[in-house]
């Protein structure tokens, strides 16, 4: 049997942008670094060794995987305007063993939630903060997508 997890964590409260403010520039905000401080003590207790965490390079993102203080790498593709096949591609959905870790916006990882749960709607809603974990099973030539966990730093 093959797994593979993927957990979805959506970077924490940012500051509002402004007109003359370049949106990837944006920074947490104090309760953005709060949450994503709560949010990386829960993460570091579950995570397994071997993860590989992937960072969009957006400030706020890169903020909130920092919090994790596990090395990470900035990736484009998980940029805002990034697609669900971005990041399915990137990560190596399903084909990859272990354990992945992804920080990023939304729409797409609401929208890859959505895909890869079989939801009908376009995308689901993700909290600013909040973590999605995901396994892929495959058990010969039959595969499985379970939600494990959802957790809103709210809850922590």
């Amino acid at each position: 049997m093959l797994t593979m997890d993927l957990i979805l964590w959506r970077h924490a409260e940012a500051e509002v942008g402004t007109e003359h403010m370049n949106d990837l520039a944006r920074p947490l905000t104090a309760r953005g670094e709060k949450q994503a401080a709560r949010m990386a003590a829960w993460l570091d207790r579950q995570l397994p060794d071997g993860l590989r965490v992937l960072s969009s390079p957006a400030r706020r993102t890169e903020q909130t995987a920092m919090a994790l203080g596990r090395k990470y790498k900035l990736r484009a593709e998980l940029l805002p305007e990034g697609t669900v096949q971005d990041v399915l591609d990137l990560v190596q959905w399903p084909r990859s063993r272990g354990a992945v870790l992804v920080v990023g916006h939304q729409p797409v990882l609401g929208q890859t939630i959505a895909h890869l749960m079989g939801i009908r709607s376009e995308q689901c809603a993700v909290r600013k903060g909040s973590v999605w974990w995901l396994r892929q099973r495959q058990r010969m030539e039959h595969s499985e997508t379970t939600l494990l966990a959802v957790l809103s730093p709210d809850f922590l």
